[in-house]
């Protein structure tokens, strides 16, 4: 029998006729990456392997074969889609053919070219497919497999290249052991027709073998399924990603698409990731370690294989040990990674926060003025603590105070130097103290380098202690980022896996700033260092961050952890299993970059449920912590700003908090991120009219018209300017329409509407209606039976002295456009 399933016998006795029988399994058409090696096994009588190529045997270091031609040095990917199509549509004309070879496309191309130069073009594409091809092992697993059972084994491939070009690609891509394994090779381009035209038609009379003895698999349905089952051959569909995975190299392709356009010479939307990726549909794992693996894992794998690489820079440069440092709690996931794929000769937890290395420059007495002068805004409370005053001195200046009094009190009492010294000294011995703590935990040599590993992105915590490392240890600092975005030029060694020598200060801007993701995923669960016992034993804060937040953080490192071991096992490239390894770096760089960015921007369904409880640690002096997003924040700030309440807020995953908002919100905010644009409130929103207004005080009332902006899902956005809560304002809600269903009414600061801060939705307040003409049917929708119909809105609380606006987020129900009954002359009575 030639199904691919046995039956079974009849029950030989009373016990098993009580069994019950299970139907036989239906004939499979279809397999996952991880099941190829098997595949024999579900069928029986087979003489033939058939197998497509691309995609099955042969897959490309890109999501798509048309990012090759970016690389291509001849022309560009323009007119090579170009000169393909118009090619194909000619060989149809004349000769009925659906597909053609490659010296046809070309010379639809360069058709004015000496047929040497054409040559050398096709040669320079050959050449970037071998150099970007490679093959997938569990493939290669089966073609072995199915040559120690005797099998012939064939590829039918649907392409523009000749049966000894495609063969040679393989020698030239996997190695000629693995084209050593193929027999017989048929393209679309020799017969004019791909396989879901019926080329199969034309390879089973050149095979020795009967249809139902050849087994043909590949990775496109309509192609490899569709196009050859029916001439009665067995066919498995190879399902090489899940839908969530295909989706996100999909996005993680769009997403590289803007940040390094489709020009150039570089290989466009580079994905080395696609195999372990595949690889993992295997697994039923649980979303936290999906996470890790399918994002986390490939950027600090590719971060790793830099850190290597840089690591063996600075020895050749410089000679002595170079010592890894890794800056927890962020660097504690990438040296888990380094020590995975196998530890440096000497690496290091170390523990130096930022609270502790501000402290410590505080031994230069200059350093303090600058700190406080420097950190206007910050709450003074806050900048009292990271100065370590008593309790007593910090109450004296700040309580009582708002922000800006707190500060310059704050300021006044600094400026006095016998305020200082008791800073400066204790400050003194807490860097003595630090020193120790490296002392201790490395030994370095004089002439060693201490190289900084951290996820980035300023390198503060360098810019702060390396010169008393240098000083104190006569070691070399040098730091190395996964991102790195200086603000100001330190002066001290830094580089990053990704920096401005790869990428435009608006890209890495982007990048950081939804950064507290990538720390709280990356983190260990401790509290955050804030001193050192005399022997640099680390002193740790508290943590505050739950203990489930700790469990699914430890789930998706170990996700990580595991594409690290995956994430080379399945390619097999001539030669060996990695390209040049400047070039590999390179691949990496683009994809972690791309993949890392996805996942700031636009993070999956399934991922934000695995964070959606976090919080985030401030660690600056305070015990706070935030929740990492908060989606209700950013819908009220869409209902009140519309679009372009994303260019001006300032959150810490705002992507996430817009997630729910459509794929067009979300890439607008994408966009905006990564390209600064100078678009005021006005670009974002339609123009919806204008609504007049009443503005009342003691004194007297004024008309204005306000204009009426378009913000999100239908609804409008009035703000209304009254000062210091100073004025009453007066709505004429019935000029326009029978009915309004109001959102929302609040009051906040005039200067955070469209510059809002990560906190400005708590100093909101909501602001009560009076009603006069007008009939509250719920505490949303209101009935305006009369044109004259208002509300009057209070003015609210006071902020600080601060100018206030009321913010109406409404829509209007049954028709707009009413006579306007509300005339100058009766202000003064309406109000």
């Amino acid at each position: 029998m030639n199904a691919p399933f046995q039956t079974q016998s009849p029950p030989r006795n009373r016990m098993a006729a009580e069994v019950p029988i299970l139907a036989p399994t239906p004939p499979r058409d279809a397999c996952l990456p991880h099941e190829l090696p098997m595949v024999l096994d579900w069928f029986s009588d087979l003489r033939v392997l058939s197998l497509d190529c691309f995609d099955t045997l042969l897959w490309r270091d890109c999501h798509a074969p048309t990012d090759l031609f970016a690389t291509l040095p001849h022309i560009n990917p323009y007119q090579r889609v170009h000169g393909e199509r118009q090619a194909r549509q000619a060989a149809h004309a004349a000769r009925g053919v659906h597909d053609i070879g490659i010296d046809e496309i070309y010379r639809a191309i360069m058709p004015h070219a000496r047929d040497a130069d054409r040559a050398r073009a096709i040669a320079a594409e050959l050449a970037a497919e071998a150099r970007h091809c490679y093959g997938f092992a569990p493939t290669i697993a089966l073609m072995r497999e199915a040559k120690r059972r005797g099998l012939q084994v064939i590829l039918v491939s649907d392409t523009y290249l000749g049966p000894r070009q495609l063969h040679d690609l393989v020698a030239q891509a996997a190695g000629d052991d693995v084209a050593a394994l193929i027999d017989r090779v048929f393209c679309s381009s020799t017969y004019g027709k791909p396989k879901a035209a019926g080329l199969y038609r034309d390879v089973l009379p050149r095979l020795k073998a009967a249809p139902h003895q050849i087994l043909h698999v590949g990775d496109n349905h309509a192609a490899d399924v569709g196009g050859v089952k029916p001439f009665g051959v067995h066919t498995l569909h190879l399902k090489q990603f899940t839908a969530q995975a295909a989706q996100q190299l999909r996005l993680e392709s769009a997403v590289a698409a803007l940040l390094q356009g489709k020009g150039g010479s570089r290989l466009p939307a580079s994905q080395p990731h696609r195999p372990a990726l595949a690889m993992a549909v295997a697994q039923a794992r649980p979303p936290a370690f999906q996470l890790g693996y399918a994002t986390l894992g490939p950027v600090l794998f590719g971060f790793d294989q830099w850190l290597r690489s840089a690591a063996r820079a600075l020895h050749e440069a410089r000679g002595g040990v170079v010592h890894w440092l890794f800056l927890m709690r962020d660097g504690y996931l990438p040296m888990r990674m380094h020590q995975a794929g196998g530890a440096a000769r000497s690496i290091h937890a170390i523990e130096i926060s930022r609270l502790t290395a501000t402290f410590a420059t505080f031994a230069q007495d200059t350093a303090i003025m600058r700190h406080v002068e420097h950190n206007r805004g910050i709450d003074p409370a806050i900048l009292a603590r990271q100065l370590r005053l008593p309790a007593a001195t910090i109450d004296a200046l700040c309580t009582g105070r708002t922000a800006d009094p707190g500060w310059t009190a704050l300021v006044e009492w600094c400026r006095v130097p016998e305020n200082r010294r008791p800073i400066v000294k204790a400050a003194q011995a807490l860097a003595n103290r630090l020193v120790a703590h490296v002392r201790n935990s490395v030994n370095p040599a004089p002439g060693d380098t201490l190289m900084l590993v951290d996820l980035g992105y300023n390198g503060s915590v360098q810019s702060l202690i390396d010169p008393l490392l240098q000083r104190a240890l006569k070691v070399h600092v040098a730091g190395r980022y996964l991102i790195l975005r200086e603000m100001v030029q330190s002066g001290c060694d830094k580089a990053g896996y990704l920096d401005e020598q790869h990428y435009d200060p608006a890209t890495l801007n982007a990048m950081t700033t939804n950064v507290a993701l990538i720390e709280q995923l990356a983190t260990m669960a401790c509290g955050s260092v804030i001193d050192y016992a005399d022997d640099g034993t680390p002193v740790r804060s508290s943590n505050d961050i739950g203990k489930r937040q700790s469990t699914v953080r430890e789930t998706v490192q170990q996700g990580c952890l595991a594409f690290g071991d995956a994430a080379l096992a399945h390619i097999r490239r001539s030669g060996g299993d990695t390209v040049a390894r400047a070039e590999a770096i390179n691949l990496w760089r683009a994809a972690n970059a791309a993949t890392l960015m996805r996942l700031m921007f636009l993070p999956q369904r399934e991922e934000l449920a695995v964070v959606a409880a976090f919080e985030h640690d401030v660690n600056l002096g305070t015990a706070e912590t935030l929740a990492l997003f908060d989606p209700a924040i950013a819908h009220e700030g869409l209902l009140q700003q519309g679009l372009f309440y994303q260019k001006g807020v300032r959150r810490m995953f705002l992507p996430a908090e817009l997630a729910e908002r459509g794929f067009a919100t979300r890439l607008t905010h994408f966009a905006t991120a990564l390209f600064p644009m100078p678009l005021t409130a006005a670009d974002f929103a339609d123009d919806g009219g204008t609504l007049a207004v009443i503005l009342s005080d003691n004194h007297r009332s004024t008309r204005i018209d306000l204009p009426i902006r378009p913000t999100h899902d239908g609804y409008s956005a009035l703000c209304i300017p009254v000062g210091a809560s100073r004025f009453v304002a007066a709505i004429p809600f019935g000029n326009l329409a029978p009915f309004v269903e109001v959102h929302s009414i609040t009051a906040l600061p005039a200067r955070e509407y469209l510059d809002n801060r990560h906190d400005t939705h708590t100093r909101q307040v909501a602001v009560v209606p009076q009603f006069e003409g007008i009939v509250p049917l719920t505490d949303r929708l209101w009935h305006c039976p009369e044109a004259g119909g208002f509300v009057l809105l209070p003015p609210p609380p006071a902020i600080d002295d601060a100018n206030m606006v009321i913010v109406v987020v409404f829509r209007a129900i049954g028709g707009t456009g009413r006579t306007d009954v509300f005339a100058p002359d009766e202000a003064g009575a309406a109000a």
